[in-house]
């Protein structure tokens, strides 16, 4: 998180940004960074364990249809981000479905790192309901070798989204990296070949 843009003069929506973090789950810890240590919050993110994917789908489609929206099988209700989970939709999901994430209000100049295939939602101070504080953040996505299978999974996903999903391209270009990431390793080892045959 980059920058955090805070009016002056408006001391009335810090009580708005102190009720969304309360509202999101948050631990006292983090509201205490707010309240007491005057950090400046940027995001609200809401993280879930990358087991917990089918589970969240399944719960996502089926309160779609309770609000009498459709399904298409070349959408998917994650990979849409068509749905911010509020606190009982939160509440709910984890009633029903035993899923519960991880609350995290990034502040400016802290990190959120989201493991792979983890689903999440962000939501900023920006475009909170009550539009509060303007943030910039920078993101960066990479492909760690312990999760090229799972990374591989994902990129298999957005294949069977609609051709004019905003997420059926392949962002990460998994083929790719595992390709270089071979080439590099037989590169080196044909480089040091004669080194390695010794006894």
């Amino acid at each position: 998180m980059v920058y955090v843009g805070i009016p002056k003069g408006q001391a009335d929506q810090e009580e708005e940004v102190l009720k969304t973090i309360q509202d999101g789950d948050s631990d006292e810890l983090t509201i205490k960074r707010f309240t007491e240590s005057r950090e400046k919050p940027g995001a609200l993110w809401h993280i879930y364990a990358a087991k917990d994917t089918e589970k969240i789908r399944e719960f996502l489609k089926k309160v779609a249809e309770e609000q009498g929206q459709e399904n298409p099988v070349d959408h998917d209700p994650i990979h849409d981000q068509s749905w911010y989970l509020d606190r009982p939709l939160r509440k709910r999901l984890h009633q029903e479905y035993g899923v519960q994430g991880w609350a995290i209000v990034q502040f400016l100049g802290d990190v959120v790192f989201i493991p792979a295939g983890a689903p999440h939602q962000a939501r900023t101070q920006g475009h909170a309901v009550h539009n509060l504080y303007s943030c910039i953040k920078v993101a960066e996505d990479f492909v760690s070798p312990e999760h090229v299978k799972h990374c591989f999974w994902l990129t298999q996903e957005f294949r069977y989204l609609s051709h004019t999903h905003t997420n059926h391209e392949d962002k990460l270009q998994v083929k790719n990296v595992i390709y270089h990431a071979v080439k590099d390793a037989v590169g080196i080892l044909r480089a040091n070949e004669s080194s390695l045959s010794r006894p």
